[in-house]
């Protein structure tokens, strides 16, 4: 477990965490313990490895010392949908958790987050949110400057992080949404899924033969040095994409964005979707409006080693 400390920590400071494997690369700590800070709030927040076969125990656990809640990255999302207690609208929709709020009574036997209540000592329950949809298209209209509506996307990936863009995107309405996927079986899946949701989409299985405004690497290939590129250039060239966004923040510069930027694409790294994903999971915690820009400026320190 890392942890990013901003303060000192007593018996009385609530505990956070995101949970993930792989984790060390997570700069969520230092974005969320800045945000934290400018809250003024005695909270703490820390990045645990947790592997799949151990993370309800791992929910529980949080539970049972009485954390504030709970982010899910890689390999999570999906995983954690049965284990919630309920779920929000958000959670339904887009059929992934990377949020969750413990809750409990307040003094009036109302359930609300309990980083917003006196902790009075009762049960708790497990809401799972998902904030990663809403800012994954928020990151592409700042990051990339083009607008998803009526865009022709390829979209690389159907996993967790994969299935929530298609979906988002879909919802978004782009014109044509393009899947590809190491397991053919779970693209056809989602394809079949988003046919139904969304008639009014064009998708398509495989590389498309015409041009593309976005092509979004929703693969965790770019974490590791080593990894191959997400793209079969043999099959797509990314001379035939306008923009590229790799959900991947860290390295700040991917093999795909290079790859991308030198084939004349306008680029950016996933770091804009972490910010507001973030953002939004503490104000669902805390009640109050994120300090965004002080989430930021801890972002750009940790990523890229310089200020805002």
């Amino acid at each position: 477990m890392s942890v990013a400390p901003t303060k000192s920590i007593s018996a009385s400071t609530r505990l956070g965490a995101v949970f993930g494997r792989p984790i060390r690369h997570s700069a969520s700590p230092a974005m969320q313990n800045a945000g934290i800070a400018s809250l003024g709030l005695d909270w703490m927040y820390a990045a645990c490895d947790v592997s799949p076969d151990v993370l309800k125990v791992a929910l529980e656990g949080a539970r049972a010392m009485r954390w504030i809640g709970v982010n899910l990255t890689v390999p999570h999302k999906l995983l954690a949908v049965p284990f919630m207690d309920l779920l929000d609208d958000s959670a339904q929709r887009w059929g992934a958790v990377n949020t969750v709020v413990f809750e409990a009574e307040d003094d009036e036997g109302l359930w609300r987050p309990l980083g917003q209540i006196r902790d009075l000592g009762g049960p708790l329950r497990m809401r799972g949110y998902n904030t990663d949809a809403d800012a994954i298209v928020r990151a592409i209209r700042e990051d990339l400057a083009i607008e998803p509506r009526g865009a022709r996307v390829l979209l690389l990936g159907a996993g967790g992080a994969g299935r929530t863009a298609a979906l988002r995107l879909a919802d978004e309405g782009v014109g044509e949404l393009w899947l590809v996927n190491r397991t053919p079986s779970k693209a056809e899946a989602l394809a079949r899924e988003l046919e139904e949701r969304f008639p009014a989409v064009h998708i398509g299985l495989g590389y498309p033969a015409s041009d593309v405004e976005i092509v979004l690497n929703a693969t965790s290939l770019g974490l590791k040095p080593g990894d191959p590129l997400p793209v079969d250039a043999s099959q797509f060239s990314l001379g035939k994409a306008f923009t590229a966004y790799d959900m991947v923040y860290r390295p700040s510069q991917t093999p795909f964005l290079q790859a991308a930027q030198a084939a004349g694409c306008r680029v950016a790294n996933g770091l804009g979707m972490l910010l507001y994903q973030g953002a939004a999971a503490l104000e669902l915690w805390s009640g109050r409006p994120a300090p965004v820009e002080a989430m930021k400026t801890a972002l750009i320190q940790e990523v890229y080693g310089q200020r805002a």
